[in-house]
């Protein structure tokens, strides 16, 4: 009998029949042999609701309370899933975050898996349940609530996978996989019916909609992951290790090599700049160190030389991370002398991805040609072994994928 790990997200829950077609599947699920893990989201626009009844009561909310708060949604669901499966006669149960053994770290609102406990969810299999967990939450060692931050459910369903020693876990979505690009933007852009580990990890931490997290997990243990709709029939994308990606054939030489495998683009982003700083040892971690211990994640750093012996800084945080990174920044600055600190938005990242870019050369030259027929103005690059981002105007970005994705001709198969 093997074991697998289901994860429906918010969309794939949002009223009652969309609940009870997600019970069918998981039934048949069970009714092929499987054991059956299903970690669920809060049902659609649940979560959006409480952030806005919590704003209702108070402009700054204890993060504490929030992960008291947001938590509830993902319970909601269990409880509903289960009744759904009762009476569908299957045997299930469902558990809280905390239930389930998911111990975290103490960052509220983006907390960490620290390790999990999952005797309890084995006894319930060994009983015959369909065992049904809250995603997006845990517990720390002193008892209090947190929940993982924004697609926290799918690292509960990888980590419980790598866990359980799972022969794959399932992630049930509004769309049928992964894509070479959004369609919303490329209309030509194709499904890709498998993906590397690496490639989907810089997706992943570049804007398609899976929490990085997860697939860092997924590639430390190795598990398996299908990208899969929960509303219709498919095969989906599967995110796995060592995939053959290329299909030979006949190229000129000097030909450039199609290593691109999708675009992904960041809307979420928002840059702040520091400037006329004097140039010493420790400027740098005096800014950044701060952050980290806050739990705000940098980007794109980018430093550069000013005049009279100065340096300027500019970063990249998520936009919603903008006010309290300036928070955090601004008296920084001030007291390393600094001569201003300002933030900005209306930027997006676009970045096209795929392994063996780092030997073939061109790509960047190719991308950056394309954009500038295009008149898109690219304001930072940055660059890893798979993947070249560039900062645009949040509002040419959409016509940006549509540009590169013809430029690379991702709707051939190559």
């Amino acid at each position: 009998m093997s074991l697998i790990v289901q994860k429906y997200g918010g969309k794939s829950l949002a009223d009652a029949d969309k609940i009870r077609q997600v019970s069918r599947r998981i039934a048949t699920a069970r009714e092929q042999g499987n054991q059956v893990v299903v970690v669920v989201s809060a049902m659609g626009g649940s979560t959006d609701g409480l952030i806005q009844l919590a704003g209702q009561i108070t402009d700054s909310p204890d993060s504490r309370e929030m992960d008291v708060l947001l938590s509830t949604g993902e319970l909601v669901s269990c409880a509903l899933v289960v009744m759904a499966l009762q009476t569908l006669g299957e045997k299930a149960i469902s558990l809280s975050g905390f239930q389930a053994g998911i111990r975290t770290d103490t960052g509220h609102r983006k907390a960490k898996i620290a390790s999990i406990a999952s005797d309890r969810v084995k006894q319930e299999l060994d009983k015959g349940n369909i065992v049904v967990i809250a995603g997006f939450q845990g517990i720390t060692d002193s008892m209090d609530i947190t929940t993982l931050g924004r697609g926290g459910s799918d690292t509960t369903a990888v980590a419980l996978a790598a866990q359980l020693e799972a022969v794959r876990c399932e992630i049930y979505t509004d769309v049928d996989g992964i894509y070479t690009a959004n369609p919303k933007f490329a209309p030509k852009a194709r499904r890709l019916n498998e993906i590397e580990y690496d490639e989907m990890l810089e997706l992943a931490s570049y804007g398609a909609k899976m929490e990085p997290r997860s697939i860092e997990i997924a590639m430390h243990y190795g598990v398996p992951v299908l990208i899969a709709s929960s509303l219709t029939e498919g095969p989906g994308t599967l995110i796995h290790r060592g995939a053959d990606m290329t299909t030979p054939s006949k190229r000129t030489v000097g030909e450039l090599r199609q290593h691109v495998r999708s675009i992904a683009v960041d809307k979420n982003v928002a840059e702040i700049a520091v400037l006329g700083i004097n140039d010493r040892p420790g400027i740098a971690a005096a800014i950044f160190e701060p952050l980290a211990e806050a739990n705000v994640s940098v980007d794109i750093i980018v430093s550069s030389s000013g005049s009279e012996g100065t340096t300027d800084f500019s970063f990249t945080v998520k936009e919603d991370d903008l006010k309290s990174a300036l928070k955090i920044v601004e008296p920084v600055a001030k007291e390393i002398g600094c001569r201003s600190v300002s933030g900005s938005t209306g930027l997006a990242k676009i970045s096209i991805v795929g392994t063996g870019m780092q030997d073939a050369p061109g790509y960047a030259a190719k991308m950056f040609r394309a954009l500038s027929k295009a008149n898109i103005n690219i304001d930072v690059i940055t660059t890893s072994e798979i993947r070249i981002t560039c900062l645009v105007d949040e509002n040419k970005v959409e016509e940006a994928v549509r540009v590169l994705h013809d430029t690379f001709e991702l709707d051939k198969v190559k």
